[in-house]
Order: structure tokens, then sequence, then C-alpha cells
């Protein structure tokens, strides 16, 4: 691994959110308080003297601000005001656009032309696929697989889900290559890959990281970070499956009663995303956390277009229940036409790549700790032995 300076790393750092790191004189105390800094972590400090170093590849290759939870306290009761945890975000961004090998990641974070471009871009190309392919239009009753054949919008769920499925795990990969392979300081057994695999099972199902962010409270409804954040990705989840695996299911003509499964799961999906969006949004407006103090372009639209995809999937099914067939399928139309950028922009290159890297960060930790650990074990026995002889 290089350790030689880059003097443009602060500055390059800056275009990607608030790094007023200048100020810093290196005390340790963000370190001192954070609740999920350790020993072979000491998150914010360390980090934030590496760039102060600019010291490029070893940022690159550190897992640090992806176990950062951003709750605040480092920037809160920091002396010299530098934001250690406003740093902690934009390294999390900059490093979304290192793993990213298109650089699209880049160009959204750093450039508003680029990320709303962008945005316009594929809404435009997703109402020209409407005007090419829709089918007819029944106004004496809704009929909206007559206008969107349920079977057409799933292969394009399908396509959509392996184009999302290319850039993110090409981008997962450069990361595991960046942080675990490239200069890799112990030999890492493929048997730890496996037996460690449960950590990243359980920190994406529970998001227990997010906890520790709320250590005064007890138990998970008072807990409100950890929450919020559980009951957000659980929604987007579940209606991600429903919507990909399930459309023919999900999307259909005939009214159910309101005890079938497919009814509750899309209003519980339904009713967390809205929640949760909105929360995301007052509390941006409101800036009373900490991490809420400083917004990038991209933190606005995140909870926007995840607000107007959930109020428009609202209109959908309201305007279908009172067969207003037009209402219905105009409304659908606009639906698709937010929710197809908010995927293809967020999930590979923007907020929603957050979702997987931030297990993947604990996992790929847990992995480094446990091969150093077996390596200092399989040290200190040929020192033994060595001894004896």
């Amino acid at each position: 691994m290089s350790n030689r300076a880059d003097p443009n790393l602060l500055k390059e750092l800056k275009k990607y959110g608030e790094a007023e790191i200048e100020s810093c004189f290196n005390c340790g105390n963000c370190t001192a308080i954070c609740p999920l800094a350790t020993d072979e972590t000491p998150f914010p400090r360390n980090n934030i003297r590496m760039v102060q170093l600019g010291l490029r590849d070893r940022l690159m290759s550190s897992l640090d601000p992806w176990l950062c939870y951003y709750c605040g306290d480092c920037s809160a009761t920091c002396p010299r005001k530098a934001e250690p945890g406003e740093a902690q975000m934009t390294m999390r961004r900059w490093l979304t656009a290192q793993y990213d090998w298109t650089g699209l990641a880049r160009k959204f974070y750093t450039s508003p032309v680029w990320e709303i471009g962008s945005i316009l871009f594929v809404s435009l190309f997703m109402v020209w696929m409407f005007v090419l392919f829709a089918g007819p239009m029944e106004t004496d009753h809704v009929a909206l697989n007559t206008f969107a054949p349920v079977q057409r919008i799933h292969y394009g769920d399908w396509a959509l889900a392996a184009f999302l499925s290319f850039f993110l795990l090409s981008n997962v990969f450069r990361m595991y290559w960046l942080t675990l392979r490239k200069d890799a300081k112990a030999k890492i057994p493929f048997l730890l890959y496996v037996t460690e695999a449960w950590t990243l099972v359980r920190h994406f199902a529970t998001q227990k990281k997010f906890e520790k962010c709320d250590e005064n409270q007890k138990g998970f409804f008072q807990k409100k970070r950890w929450r919020n954040h559980w009951f957000l990705v659980s929604g987007y989840v579940l209606m991600f499956a429903m919507v990909v695996g399930f459309l023919p299911w999900f999307q259909t003509d005939n009214i159910y009663p309101i005890y079938h499964p497919q009814r509750w799961l899309g209003y519980y999906a339904t009713i967390v995303l809205l929640y949760g969006g909105f929360d995301i949004l007052w509390g941006r407006i409101k800036q009373e956390h900490q991490s809420h103090r400083f917004s990038h372009l991209s933190d606005w639209i995140f909870p926007i277009l995840l607000l107007l995809t959930t109020i428009s999937g609202i209109m959908v099914h309201t305007f279908r229940y009172l067969d207003l067939p037009l209402a219905t399928y105009y409304t659908y139309a606009a639906h698709l036409v937010i929710l197809t950028p908010m995927l293809v922009l967020e999930v590979p290159f923007g907020k929603w790549s957050h979702l997987a890297y931030r297990p993947l960060a604990v996992y790929f930790q847990a992995i480094k700790e446990k091969a150093k650990q077996r390596q200092e074990v399989a040290v200190g026995a040929v020192a033994a032995v060595a001894a004896t002889d």
C-alpha cells in the first residue's frame, strides 16, 4: 500500500460534502466518545488524520467510514468544531465514488447538473417507453393490465434487477478488492468468508449498529434511529421483492379482501416507506439532530424521490379502488417515471448503495480481525516452538 502523500486529497474530498477538518488537531476526543470505535477501528480520528496527511490509498482501503452510523456525539463535543461526523459522511460519499468503476457516482455526487439531469433523462426515457409500448385505455372500467400488461412490466423488472445487480455487485467486488485483497496484511482463509457470513446476514437484517447510536434509550421502539431505519429498510426490501419477484400476484385487476396477504403486505411496505421518507425529509428541514445539520444534494433527492414514489403508488391504489380509469393509468405511468430513476441511479451509485456497503463493511472487518488473530496465534506458536529448541 502506497504511503505517498496526495496534497489534493482534502480539496477533492470537499467536493463531496462538508469536510472542514483543517482545524482538527487530532486530540482524539471524537474516538473516545464514539460508541462504535474500537482499538482496531479508531475512527473518526484515524480517518481524519489520513485525510490531513493526504494518504489516499490508505483511506480508500479503510472500512472505518462505513462503521460510523453518525450518532453525532463526536461533532457535538469536538472542541475545535471540526465536524468529524460530517467528515465521515463525506468520506462515505467519496468511497462510493471510488468503488464505482463507471465514474457515474463521482459525477452524481460532485455535479448537481449531472444528478438532476440524469434523473430527468431516465424519467423521459420511461415516458417514451409508455408512448411506444402502453396498451389501450379501457375507459368504462379500470383495466390496468390492459394498459400496462403485467408480463411486459415483469420482464422490464427483471431487466432492471439484472442491471442493478450487475453494477452494484461489480462495485461491491471493487470494495472487497480495495479493502480485503489489495495489500492484505494477513492471509485470509476461504473458510473465514463462510464462517463469518452470518455477520453479514445479521447486520443486514437487523441494522443492529444503529442501536449503539441510541444507547441511552431502552428497547427497540425507544431507539428512534434504529427503529425508523429498520422499518424503512424492511419496507423497501419487501416492496422490491414483491415488484421484482411477484409482480403478477401484486399487480392484478382483481380486488382482494382486506385480509388477503397481497393487501396487508403492500400496506405495511407503503406505511413504513411513507413514514420513513417523511421522517428523513422532516429531519433535514428541522436540522435538530447533529446528522442533519449539513445536507448534500443527494440527501434531499433520496427522500423526495422515495416520498413521491410512495405517494404516487397510494394514488394508483386509490384511483383503482374508486374505479377511475384515466386517473389510474396516468398516475401509474407517473409512478414508474419516478420509481425507475430512483432505482437506476440510487441503488448502484447513490444513497441506496449504502444499504449494501454498511453490512459488508462489518462483515469484511470481522474477517480482517479474525484473520489477524489467526496469524498472531500462528506466529506465537512458531515462536514458542523456536524457544524450546
